[in-house]
């Protein structure tokens, strides 16, 4: 039976509830307004079960405000490494009414709502929890600690010892005295025991099982995860527009700076980011620049400049729905067909969409050495989902590769543009060495002398493009997911969508489905035919159009027989996408 009040349908279900046993996977979602602490509880609790041994993914959904509105994260606890989002939830903890109104069609009859009683309908029992959490707040000494209160709830409810939190919050307020701590300590302790109460009188229990070792992993988000990256790159410089979500790439870059001698541009707008990066990179820079869709829309032109004059650029675009100023806050894959096509006149680029922490620091890593050995300008496509979205990692996945340099000291005698076979000139930059380093935007000849020689344009354009036949055959190959070999149905994936096709291909268990993800989406290797032929191809991706799928069937010629999309401004969910997958199998 459902009950309605406000516009937030909650189910109701008789008192005497069965027992709640959660062995696998638990999944927690905190709703409230903007500036209400919802980013608050998870910064805590996060932290808390990882040193508890718990897999973790996390990810957040939010209004693009300062204040009110309705936003949510998930935190889901695990006993198996997963990546993806799901739309059930099994505790929500509601901090007002239209957080409740906004989450209700994720709410199911196994949802344990815990809210403030004026919070709830008057109807609502059996699933609904009285959660006095401005009670314990006032208790403890001040109104902001119910966030502290929620925390302690959550621990209390999984049976974890209370002093993991005890600890943290020692170490994360004693700059603010011991009064402050022992305030939140206290707040702390009174959720506990009303979560240990709550599991008892509803027979909740966790048994989720615990990772052995934690002590190689790491928790960090996407963000984090392309900084680490960019750093491990050798990257050197960044110019930046401030644009969500590509902007914390930049503060990442900025508060490390000093560490690892990084020059940090906050440029004026996004024209003069990629331009004072393309001058940076001329100068013998590895140079990044980070945005989104519409920041990128303003720096074709400096796109241009790089494939004229071959000055390589590392461009990371953090995807968000468009056009214009579309949904600033959420998550699209809609920008392949910009980076593709953008910039006047014809010049060799490549373009990765990473899909997890891991391949995130590799991609980068990949793209930073690309861009300079092939004096190309190289995208590495995220989306707000992926870059906001926080994992644990096992520090012996991420793998750093040598910075090697294709710089050299230049003689007497050098010409910028050579001629060579593979199109590739002896990059200088100036200074270093006897030769005199020229760069011209006008067509120019070898020793970058403007020119409107129509024999030297064909020369020039030809040897631009030639690189392309060889960044072709070194394309990084799809990971398969599954015995691609034997399946009869391939999902491909690309960028953010990895982690949500791996669990819904392992709840499938279907062997005559398989999958294959990939994190370099241009050029591709032309190896890859044969893994396609006498394949069902079903393409997964976050935009409404299936804009890979048009560039995978122009580059392999294959025949894409369906497309999974969603452009809503949200990420697939492991539930629908095992619906869309049974669809299409069946189709």
């Amino acid at each position: 039976m459902f009950f309605h009040n406000g516009g937030c349908m909650i189910v109701h279900q008789p008192v005497a509830t069965p027992m709640h046993l959660f062995a696998d996977d638990l999944s927690i979602v905190f709703g409230g307004a903007a500036g209400q602490g919802v980013q608050t509880i998870t910064s805590a609790l996060i932290p808390v079960m990882k040193k508890e041994g718990y897999h973790l993914f996390s990810c957040t959904e939010y209004m693009s405000r300062i204040r009110g509105g309705s936003n949510s994260t998930q935190i889901r606890i695990t006993g198996r490494k997963r990546q993806a989002y799901v739309s059930r939830i099994d505790f929500l903890f509601a901090l007002n009414a239209q957080a409740l109104e906004h989450l209700q069609e994720r709410v199911s009859p196994s949802t344990l709502v815990f809210a403030e009683k004026a919070l709830l309908p008057e109807a609502c029992s059996g699933q609904c929890i009285d959660t006095p959490l401005q009670a314990f707040a006032s208790q403890a000494g001040n109104p902001v600690f119910s966030n502290t209160a929620a925390v302690g709830i959550v621990l209390g409810i999984m049976n974890i010892p209370l002093d993991t939190l005890t600890d943290y919050l020692r170490r994360q307020f004693a700059q603010k005295g011991e009064t402050v701590v022992s305030q939140n300590i206290t707040a702390a302790s009174l959720g506990y025991a009303f979560g240990r109460q709550t599991a008892e009188t509803r027979d909740i229990r966790v048994e989720i099982p615990r990772h052995e070792s934690q002590s190689g992993t790491l928790l960090m988000d996407g963000t984090a995860a392309a900084g680490i990256g960019a750093v491990a790159g050798g990257i050197n410089f960044i110019s930046s527009y401030p644009m969500s979500p590509g902007t914390g790439v930049l503060t990442f870059l900025a508060w490390q700076s000093q560490r690892f001698g990084i020059v940090t541009d906050q440029a004026e707008d996004e024209i003069a980011a990629i331009n004072a990066g393309i001058g940076a990179s001329y100068a013998g820079a590895r140079a990044l620049v980070t945005t989104s869709g519409g920041g990128f829309a303003l720096m074709e032109e400096g796109l241009s400049l790089s494939g004229m004059t071959e000055t390589p650029i590392v461009i990371h675009i953090g995807q968000r729905p468009g056009p214009a100023t579309g949904m600033p806050t959420r998550t699209e894959q809609a920008d392949l067909n910009l980076v593709l096509f953008a910039g006047h006149g014809e010049f060799a680029r490549a373009v990765f969409a990473p899909g997890s922490l891991e391949e995130i620091i590799e991609t980068m890593q990949k793209a930073c050495d690309l861009s300079q050995l092939f004096q190309i300008p190289v995208f590495v496509l995220t989306d707000q989902y992926l870059l906001d979205a926080v994992s644990t990692i096992e520090a012996t996945d991420i793998r750093l590769h040598p910075i090697a340099s294709h710089i050299v000291m230049t003689s007497a005698g050098y010409e910028q543009y050579s001629l060579s076979e593979d199109g590739l000139s002896p990059r200088g930059v100036p200074g270093y060495g006897e030769g005199l380093v020229r760069a011209d935007s006008h067509e120019h000849d070898e020793n970058s002398r403007s020119t409107e020689r129509f024999d030297v344009r064909k020369t020039m354009v030809d040897k631009r493009l030639r690189r392309l036949k060889t960044l072709r055959e070194s394309a990084l190959m799809p990971t398969l997911i599954g015995r691609a070999d034997a399946a009869e149905t391939l999902i491909i994936s690309w960028g953010s969508t990895r982690g949500v096709l791996e669990e819904a291909l392992d709840r499938l268990g279907n062997p005559g489905i398989a999958g294959m993800h990939f994190s370099q989406v241009f050029p591709i290797n032309p190896a890859l035919r044969h893994l396609l032929e006498g394949k069902r191809l079903a393409v997964l991706e976050n935009n409404a159009t299936g804009q890979f799928a048009d560039l995978l069937g122009l580059e392999t010629g294959r025949k894409i027989q369906h497309r999974i999309l969603k452009a809503t401004g949200q990420p697939f969910s492991v539930e629908e996408l095992v619906e869309s997958i049974r669809e299409t199998d069946h189709a």
